[in-house]
C-alpha cells in the first residue's frame, strides 16, 4: 500500500567483531539484503550512524552501482580510484580474472547478467578489503569459472573477513564461526554460528 514503511532495524546497537567471519540469518522480506547495503554504504540510515573501521566491500559479485554508459573498463578504473588503488593493477587484474575479452571495452549496458557477474566478481576481487560482503553469490559462471572464483575467494579469506547472508547452512557453517538472526527490526547476535542456526530454524517452525 502506498505510504507504507517497514521497519528493517529497530533502535539497533551493535557492534560487530572485526576477526571472524559473520553470518547473517533471517526470513524472507527481513531485512538482511538491507542490513547489508548499510553496512556497505549503499544506503543510508534513517537515524543513527553505522561505523566502519576497516575497508569494507559492497555486496560480493552486486553490479548494481556501475554505470551502464561506461565501459567495464572505465567502471573498474572508476572503482579502484574511488577506494585508492592502482587502476592499472585493479583493470589487468579484472580484465585476465573476468575473461571477458574485447568486451571490456564496451559499454556495460550491452553486458549480459552473467557478464556483469563476471565483472563485478572481478572488481571485488581486484581490491584489498578487510571484510567482504556477501549477499548469497559467491561464484559466477560455468563449472570451470565458478572454480577460479571459489579458489580465488578461500585465498582471500585468508587475510580477510567475510559477512555472509545464504540459505544454506551447510556454507554457512563451512566460512562463518558466528551469526546474526534478524528478526521483527532487531538483531540478535550468537558467538557460535550453530547457536544462531538453531534459532532461525526456531523461528521458521513458530
Amino acid at each position: 500500500m502506498s505510504g507504507v514503511r517497514k521497519v528493517i532495524l529497530d533502535g539497533l546497537s551493535l557492534d560487530l567483531p572485526g576477526d571472524k567471519n559473520i553470518a547473517i540469518l533471517g526470513q524472507n522480506g527481513a531485512g538482511k539484503s538491507t542490513l547489508m547495503r548499510l553496512i556497505a554504504g549503499a544506503e543510508l540510515p534513517d537515524a543513527g550512524r553505522i561505523m566502519r573501521y576497516a575497508k569494507v566491500s559492497w555486496p560480493l559479485g552486486f553490479g548494481g552501482g556501475f554505470n551502464g554508459t561506461m565501459s567495464g573498463v572505465e567502471n573498474a578504473r572508476f572503482v579502484a580510484r574511488m577506494y585508492g588503488e592502482d587502476p592499472d593493477e585493479v583493470i589487468s587484474y579484472v580484465e585476465e580474472f573476468s575473461e571477458l575479452g574485447p568486451s571490456m571495452r564496451l559499454p556495460i549496458k550491452t553486458y549480459s547478467s552473467g557478464m556483469r557477474a563476471r565483472l563485478a566478481f572481478g572488481v571485488s576481487m581486484a581490491i584489498e578489503f578487510k571484510y567482504y560482503l556477501i549477499d548469497e553469490i559467491t561464484a559466477v559462471g560455468d563449472a570451470r569459472f565458478k572454480k577460479k572464483c571459489n579458489e580465488v575467494f578461500e585465498e582471500k579469506l585468508k587475510d580477510s573477513n567475510i559477512l555472509m547472508i545464504s540459505h544454506s547452512n551447510e556454507m554457512l557453517r563451512r566460512y562463518c564461526q558466528s551469526g546474526c538472526v534478524l528478526h521483527q527490526g532487531h538483531l540478535y547476535y550468537y558467538e557460535d554460528i550453530s547457536d544462531a542456526i538453531d534459532m532461525h530454524n526456531h523461528l521458521q517452525n513458530q
